[in-house]
């Protein structure tokens, strides 16, 4: 029998067409993070990985890329979005220079303390927000975690805000962070993590703005003289799946990954509760002062921050909403 080339195309066409339509069968994943292996968000990482082995009866398995092995967070979520990176964990930050309206979750003093914090993330209103990542970013948003609440750690005497006034401080490059220490008068460094040390011990920044993990945990405080524990900001992070290699799995698979994806960056909210506060007494020890400061010691920062935000995150009304129901 003749089979013409004409055909035969057609039918390697009409086979690639099955294939492509065919669930995702075994698959080993790959997930991105920028945290060291240590890391409370890392651990999270590999409990979800081997519950999606046990799940699976072994047909799925996870590959944990700590401590920006897969590159930066910007360059992960661009994998993600052409399906070379499958998951990740990632600060909420980064995800909001694509998407402005996750923004309104740095609103300076949304959340009283890290309590606080987790409720308002696992609100409706909180979980809502992730409803347009797929079309806005080409990522499935499945749930919310956190790094704990933000502080400032400086090399030198802080006595009052007026006192970071052209201090050249470390921030994680994102537009609502950098605003709130633009309004400060401070000159934010945009740098990442594992600059900081060298950073701050050789005078190339003054100051960071960081949580009490780290500081502890990559022993910061060995070059500083102050902290201010202001829990000015909560640090959100969002469990990612690529929307392409989402797509591709079937409808049990898909339930099944984003219900153990979601459960496992929900632990690290009570992680950093049931944490912080000895992160933060050890802080205490370290032969450096410490300052606990509140809204007011900022000033007007706050209300000169919602102004701007206002227009950029239309979702920050109904947040402060919740978290007014929520404290």
């Amino acid at each position: 029998m003749t089979i013409s080339l004409k055909g035969l195309t057609k039918g390697v066409t009409a086979a690639a067409l099955v294939l492509a339509a065919l669930p995702a069968t075994a698959k080993e994943f790959k997930l991105g993070l920028i945290t060291p292996p240590p890391h409370v968000w890392t651990k999270a990482a590999e409990a979800f990985g081997a519950e999606l082995a046990e799940k699976s009866g072994g047909e799925h398995s996870v590959t944990v890329f700590p401590a920006r092995q897969l590159g930066n967070e910007a360059q992960m979520l661009q994998q993600l979005q052409t399906g070379a990176l499958d998951m990740a964990f990632m600060t909420v930050a980064e995800v909001s220079n694509r998407v402005p309206n996750m923004g309104a979750f740095y609103a300076p003093y949304l959340a009283n303390d890290m309590t606080h914090a987790a409720a308002i993330l696992r609100s409706d209103t909180a979980k809502g927000m992730l409803d347009v990542l797929p079309q806005e970013a080409g990522v499935v948003g499945v749930g919310y975690g956190s790094a704990g609440m933000r502080q400032i750690l400086s090399r030198g005497e802080v006595n009052s805000a007026a006192d970071l006034s052209g201090v050249k401080l470390r921030i994680t490059p994102f537009d609502p962070i950098l605003d709130f220490y633009n309004l400060l008068g401070s000159a934010p460094t945009p740098m990442p993590l594992p600059a900081v040390y060298d950073a701050l011990a050789n005078g190339q920044v003054d100051a960071i703005d960081m949580d009490v993990e780290l500081i502890n945990v990559l022993k910061y405080y060995e070059h500083a003289d102050t902290l201010l524990i202001s829990n000015h900001m909560m640090f959100p992070m969002v469990g990612l799946i690529s929307a392409r290699v989402y797509a591709g799995m079937s409808d049990e698979d898909k339930a099944m990954v984003s219900e153990l994806m979601a459960k496992h960056v929900d632990t690290t909210l009570d992680a950093y509760i049931e944490k912080s506060p000895a992160w933060t007494d050890k802080l205490n020890t370290v032969g450096i002062t410490v300052h606990t400061v509140d809204a007011e010691y900022f000033g007007d920062v706050m209300g000169k921050w919602e102004e701007i935000w206002a227009a950029k995150a239309p979702s920050l009304p109904d947040l402060r909403k919740t978290a007014d129901a929520t404290k």
